[in-house]
């Protein structure tokens, strides 16, 4: 059977707000619509319908059984729409409880708990998930759609900072600059600048392929003109700190690590060698007006517009 163009949303809406007060004047005002457009919707629903709802009593409608039977699978049927369009909208993550972030490790000590806490005051029930990986892990992961969002670090070469995928929506945080990471008391302590050819010979521990700060560590030596000795590599930046403070090799770190050890020392660069990272959110185009995802973007611009850098001071 096909079902009447006539028959709408709107209009079942109206029909059943009358069953309930039983009175035009009351659904008008209740719906914010005249008289007449609620009588017009009455009307039309009938001829719809193609049986009578309703006995004329002078101006009055007086619903029949018929109306009563149809308001209860109207009801069901608003119901079950209704309840239809929220599970839609939480399968896509539209305004879902639940909110997935993907951060880089070196971003949990103040810029993601910060982040975190912001977000919480804006949205109390929302509930956060937090998910720790490399640029590369976490790219794949907000492309496959099991992530929300994501702030990573964006590399930038000479100046100019990659650009991003066109299907997503980039909000940067703070630059932070790449530093020569030593232990304590090495034989460069105390230095303003580092020239990176003097470490020709020294053994260097890095990151494995994916972490935007492995790819900094590679374009630093490349403008040095020498490929580093590596020792050894590592998927995490804890790791590596701890190598580098046992004197297993030297590296190069953003910033912000600076108050994860206090047995690492971070010298900078001469500027010809350096390099810098944009710490950026990401998010899908397609999602820019979810209400989580626009108090996330909120709070990383206040974050942005604070000046807060996380980096080595």
């Amino acid at each position: 059977m096909t079902i009447d163009e006539a028959i709408s949303f709107k209009k079942l809406e109206i029909f059943l707000a009358f069953m309930k007060l039983n009175n035009m004047a009351r659904v008008s005002e209740l719906l914010d619509i005249s008289t007449v457009s609620v009588h017009r919707a009455l009307h039309s629903l009938e001829e719809a319908m193609r049986c009578p709802l309703f006995k004329r009593d002078g101006r009055s409608l007086i619903p029949l059984q018929s109306a009563y039977t149809f308001a209860e699978y109207a009801q069901r049927t608003l119901d079950d729409c209704e309840e239809g369009i929220q599970k839609v909208r939480d399968a896509a993550g539209f305004n879902a409880k639940r909110l997935k972030i993907g951060s880089l490790y070196s971003l949990t000590l103040r810029c993601i708990p910060k982040l975190m806490v912001g977000l919480k005051l804006r949205k109390p029930a929302l509930d956060i998930d937090l998910t720790l990986g490399s640029n590369r892990d976490l790219i794949d992961q907000l492309n496959a759609g099991k992530l929300d969002a994501i702030v990573i670090g964006v590399h930038t070469k000479e100046g100019l900072p990659d650009q991003p995928n066109s299907t997503l929506i980039s909000i940067p945080l703070f630059d932070d600059d790449i530093f020569l990471a030593a232990p304590l008391r090495s034989k460069f302590s105390g230095q303003e600048k580092i020239d990176l050819t003097d470490l020709k010979s020294e053994k260097f521990v890095t990151l494995t392929e994916g972490f935007v700060t492995s790819q900094d560590f590679w374009y630093c030596f490349e403008k040095a003109g020498f490929a580093p000795d590596i020792s050894m590599r590592v998927q995490d930046i804890f790791s590596l700190i701890n190598l580098v403070s046992g004197g297993i090799g030297y590296s190069l770190l953003p910033g912000r690590v600076a108050n994860f050890s206090s047995h690492i020392e971070l010298i900078p660069l001469e500027f010809k060698f350096g390099a810098q990272q944009r710490i950026t959110l990401l998010l899908s185009k397609a999602r820019e007006r979810d209400p989580n995802l626009l108090a996330l973007a909120a709070e990383c611009r206040l974050y942005g517009m604070g000046g807060n850098k996380d980096g080595f001071l």
